[in-house]
């Protein structure tokens, strides 16, 4: 069984305030991308892992489809399995790729031994994993709360905009995007869908741009490049470092270092 585990953008990323459990309540509209990875799953007599593509940091313990494999071995005393991940979305981009493979493992797990799981289980156990997770298992465009775990399907439709994604070779820890984060009222992005992307401008930000700006001159240098080469909406994606742009005509690719992805929507 072969799945592509796509990844997101976060069109605003407003964090509204901090939880009793250490975590930050958040809301932003996630949107899929056709950009993925490569995940396939069989049966076999003993559990197997392994990589390919971009090398991936840590121990197999450490990796999000191994603790999604551990979770349903455990819930459903499922049989094992041997997987191959190859590994195509950039890693610690702000993208979620790693939350999707853990969504798409669950995905396969469930209609690999037929366990006929809800949607809703589903997106339950995915949030067991990780915060975006839950989101990966529908993958269509939502406004989500909460953590990343209250997710509200929303009929925003960038089909026929071009998308180019730009990241540079620069590593974000989760505390340095937190420090100085300013928290914003909540509500701002629930009616995305109904204004106009020429509006988003001045309209959707995402917070961390305000601590992570400062740190990393570089990055907010290539959200300015994005809008001189003609985007109408750019901003950074999650706590990544990437950025990107949305186009009504085709962007040219930039020959720089950095990793770029340019695709129609």
């Amino acid at each position: 069984m072969v799945n592509y585990p796509g990844c997101k953008i976060n069109i605003g990323l407003n964090i509204t305030g901090k939880r009793d459990d250490g975590f930050h309540n958040l809301e932003s509209v996630f949107y899929p991308l056709n950009l993925s990875d490569i995940l396939e799953i069989i049966p076999s007599e003993e559990f197997n892992f392994t990589c390919s593509g971009i090398p991936i940091p840590g121990t197999i313990e450490d990796n999000i489809i191994f603790k999604a494999y551990e979770l349903f071995k455990n819930l459903y005393d499922i049989p094992p399995v041997k997987i191959h991940l190859h590994k195509t979305v950039p890693m610690g981009a702000g993208l979620g790729g790693g939350s999707a493979n853990g969504a798409a493992t669950i995905l396969m797990l469930n209609d690999l031994f037929g366990l006929n799981l809800s949607t809703h289980l589903l997106e339950a156990k995915a949030d067991e994993l990780g915060s975006d997770c839950p989101f990966f298992i529908q993958q269509k465009p939502a406004f989500v709360s909460g953590k990343g775990e209250d997710i509200f399907p929303i009929k925003l439709n960038l089909k026929g905009y071009y998308i180019k994604l730009i990241k540079p070779k620069i590593h974000i820890s989760t505390k340095t995007a937190f420090e100085n984060i300013q928290f914003s009222s909540a509500g701002q992005l629930k009616n995305l869908e109904k204004l106009p992307i020429s509006d988003w401008k001045a309209k959707v930000n995402n917070d961390f741009e305000s601590s992570i700006f400062p740190k990393f001159p570089e990055i907010a240098s290539l959200k300015k490049q994005l809008y001189k080469e003609g985007a109408v909406y750019a901003s950074l994606t999650g706590t990544g470092s990437t950025v990107y742009g949305l186009f009504i005509n085709e962007p040219q690719s930039t020959e720089t270092d950095n990793y770029e992805w340019i695709s129609k929507i």
